[in-house]
């Protein structure tokens, strides 16, 4: 593996690049990623074809408060590419585990905020050595509560894929983003840039053709965090918690969509730092 590191817009974050050949089909893969601080690590995966840089400011916080704070980009974001046709969850839990093999971590807490926590539950399924606790931030669960008939991440989808779709008009876009991201009275338009269409077709496909019980649980034994979203029109609440019982703990974010950093950035840290403060602190007295 190859590593190389400059400065980002942030003081104190570096940019870094690793270079994996995948198990699947030996591809050549290189993923980007922000690093910054000193302590226990905290690893956060970005919403549905958006960049790590969405949580500049949760990680300085973060960091504030004596962590240490890895964003890797998902493929088609910024630096980080590799194949991109016919992925599923596994592939892109295999690109945040050679970030974190590389940097030899150990077992880690990982944020997948929405869509980010498919791959989060994923890695800790798959790679149960680098995962110590997992956040689900503003996250569908991926199945439905006992006796629903409505279909797992389908609510407000066409809201969801028409805020990353360029042949819209920006007042199309806005709305979209409105209805499905952000809180009454939230301005919306922050997130009018910062889309792959790339990731979004793979992610997508990803998410579709991935058997949701492959990664649901996050594994069998750490601890999760359900930080829902009190405005949330996209998540259904308390479904992970039905399911996985006192494995779950459920905090709720005020005043807050599901787009949640750019809306609660400090409510959103605050809320990370205190699970993961719990989850390194029982692993130590394990």
């Amino acid at each position: 593996m190859n590593n190389t590191s400059t400065k980002t817009e942030t003081s104190t974050a570096l940019r870094k690049l690793v270079r994996y050949h995948e198990r699947r089909s030996t591809a050549e893969v290189q993923i980007e990623y922000a690093d910054q601080g000193i302590g226990p690590v905290i690893c956060i995966l970005p919403s549905l074809a958006r960049s790590g840089r969405d949580y500049d400011v949760v990680a300085s916080l973060l960091q504030e408060q004596g962590f240490r704070v890895i964003r890797p980009e998902p493929r088609g974001v910024g630096q980080s590419h590799g194949p991109m046709e016919e992925l599923s969850i596994h592939d892109f839990a295999e690109d945040v585990a050679a970030v974190l093999d590389h940097e030899n971590t150990g077992p880690i807490l990982v944020v997948g905020h929405a869509w980010g926590s498919q791959p989060a539950r994923m890695l800790a399924a798959d790679r149960p050595d680098l995962i110590r606790g997992v956040v689900m931030a503003a996250a569908s669960a991926g199945k439905m509560p006992p006796g629903s008939t409505e279909k797992p991440y389908s609510r407000l989808r066409d809201a969801i894929d028409g805020s990353s779709d360029f042949s819209l008009s920006e007042e199309q876009r806005m709305d979209c983003l409105r209805r499905a991201f952000f809180a009454p009275g939230h301005d919306p338009r922050v997130w009018l840039d910062g889309w792959s269409a790339a990731t979004h077709e793979a992610q997508s496909h990803a998410r579709i053709t991935t058997p949701v019980d492959e990664y649901f649980s996050a594994g069998s034994q750490v601890p999760i965090l359900d930080l829902q979203a009190e405005h949330d029109a996209v998540v259904i609440p308390n479904v992970m918690k039905a399911y996985l019982g006192d494995r779950v703990t459920v905090q709720v974010i005020r005043n807050a969509g599901h787009a949640m950093a750019p809306e609660q950035p400090h409510a959103m840290a605050e809320a990370i730092a205190a699970f993961a403060r719990r989850v390194y602190s029982s692993q130590l007295k394990a």
